[in-house]
């Protein structure tokens, strides 16, 4: 049986509630790591975000926590070659992975970024579920594919969130939700709810905070 994709739904009141809490409260930043032995102590439920230099996750991480700079956003694409966590206080982690497919990057730092997400992705027991970022203007690409097999393989439950859909007009969006909903109907670990958003007008940002709040 094929699993159907829809929207994910405005939450309820309660789960509204739960996430602006969890993001209204303390977010530290704790520390960037190079090597699964430097990741801090298993010890909550963590998120991960994954998606592609420039798809705005950093933006959406602002966006989400409501302070402009926790996540530093860069005009050069790739500069970031951390596991960055941050600590929405004792509740969760949340985790920046390292932004793919940026192709001036160095081979060797590429494959060094491919072996440790990797690594992290198979290895961390309280990662409870990555968050993948597609950029609304240009839909699923074949580099996104990757990391979507790549969560599969990892047996990881993956959401995927739309960024900048205040860039395109509501044609294209419906477009680009159907190219998106075609592109997961062949992976396994896809959550069958898709996230809408935009860090600029802040749409779906109560949706995803409440999503994140809630895991169990």
């Amino acid at each position: 049986m094929s699993m159907i994709f829809t929207l994910a739904p405005e939450p309820e009141d309660e789960a509204r509630e739960t996430g602006r809490l969890l993001f209204a409260g303390p977010v530290d930043f704790v520390k960037g790591v190079t090597s699964m032995a430097a990741l801090p102590p298993a010890d909550r439920i963590e998120v991960c975000f994954a998606g592609r230099s420039n798809v705005g996750k950093s933006s959406l991480i602002n966006a989400l926590t409501g302070r402009k700079t926790l996540a530093r956003a860069s005009n050069t694409p790739g500069r970031t070659q951390e596991i960055n966590y941050f600590a929405l206080g004792e509740a969760r982690y949340l985790v920046d992975l390292p932004g793919y497919g940026y192709a001036e990057a160095p081979v060797a730092i590429v494959a060094r970024w491919q072996a440790l997400l990797k690594q992290y992705l198979a290895g961390r027991p309280t990662l409870r579920r990555a968050f993948v970022l597609i950029d609304a203007r240009h839909g699923v690409k074949a580099v996104d594919q990757e990391i979507l097999t790549l969560l599969d393989r990892s047996a990881v439950t993956f959401q995927i969130v739309l960024t900048k859909v205040d860039k395109i007009n509501r044609t294209e969006r419906a477009a680009v939700i159907e190219q998106v909903k075609g592109a997961l109907a062949k992976h396994p670990a896809a959550y069958p709810q898709i996230v809408v958003t935009s860090s600029e007008k802040g749409e779906g940002i109560e949706t995803l905070r409440a999503i994140i709040a809630t895991l169990e």
